[in-house]
């Protein structure tokens, strides 16, 4: 979710429960997997086409709509954030009602019923496609994630959940990134580049057109086990893709149990750049 405010773009955050079984304690986006209701019959007439672009996430196991579905619901559960047709004058409200629900997170038709019970539908291309990221082979648990970015909907705010969510803020990408530099939060690698290229943007305009530039190919990050250990991305010398799927240094080298990113080196030199180096790829790729 992003916003313009006087002192330039803002992107919304959420830390996930410590005991989370995934980046526990981690700043993230808000997000969460697609289940079986997002593809149900019960969505006819209840959610818009979603965004054009969305077809360049479409996988065999699901649909445009259903991503965007999954996206809408999860955003609305850990941030109490949803694009809709029309202002929902009781969100709260729909938000407690799907918290109380005995079959939400699954169950048929659940944020579908409450929907049309208010008279109101998705507004599923108000989610533009920004990037999608697969976790490293290396992993145990792998995920395929689609990220979009949202305009706040007018008259909504933002708050997490107290429940996989434990807190919540609106901050400018640069000031998230300074925290993440000075060891105060922890950010994965995807959450990382999202903040740096979303810095450059600038402004919503700035950032809705950064997204229309995206590959939206997958981009799967290479564990390379040197010392230090770092992610090679597609474009790196180190990477089997040899095409650039997002612009930004291609590398997230391991230091001090954070991965930082970092050109390639093209000498024999310090492998990871410093901050300021970093904020200059970053602003010259984009």
């Amino acid at each position: 979710m992003i916003r313009d405010t006087v002192a330039g773009l803002e992107t919304f955050c959420v830390l996930r429960h410590p005991r989370s079984s995934f980046l526990g304690g981690a700043v993230v986006f808000p997000g969460g997997k697609v289940d079986t209701a997002d593809g149900e019959d019960a969505w006819l007439g209840l959610a818009a086409d979603p965004h054009p672009r969305s077809l360049a996430f479409v996988s065999a196991s699901a649909s445009a709509r259903a991503l965007a579905i999954a996206a809408c619901r999860e955003t609305l559960e850990e941030a109490g954030i949803i694009p809709t047709a029309g202002t929902i004058d009781d969100l709260d409200a729909l938000r407690a009602e799907l918290a109380a629900h005995p079959d939400v997170g699954g169950g048929p038709g659940a944020l579908a019923g409450a929907l049309a019970r208010r008279g109101q539908s998705l507004a599923l291309g108000a989610l533009v496609p920004f990037a999608r990221w697969i976790t490293p082979e290396a992993e145990q648990r792998r995920f395929d994630a689609r990220f979009y970015l949202l305009v706040l909907p007018a008259g909504q705010i933002g708050k997490h959940d107290d429940h996989e969510t434990t807190m919540s803020f609106w901050g400018r990408p640069s000031e998230v990134l300074a925290r993440f530099d000075r060891g105060e939060i922890f950010l994965a690698p995807p959450t990382t580049r999202a903040l740096e290229l979303l810095a450059a943007a600038g402004d919503v305009a700035g950032a809705l057109a950064l997204a229309g530039d995206q590959s939206l190919e997958p981009i799967c990050p290479a564990f390379i086990a040197s010392d230090p250990p770092y992610l090679a991305l597609p474009g790196d010398p180190s990477h089997e893709v040899p095409d650039r799927r997002i612009a930004g240094p291609t590398r997230f080298v391991l230091q001090d149990g954070r991965f930082i990113s970092a050109d390639a080196p093209t000498t024999t030199g310090p492998l990871a750049a410093s901050p300021q180096e970093i904020q200059v790829s970053v602003r010259r790729s984009t």
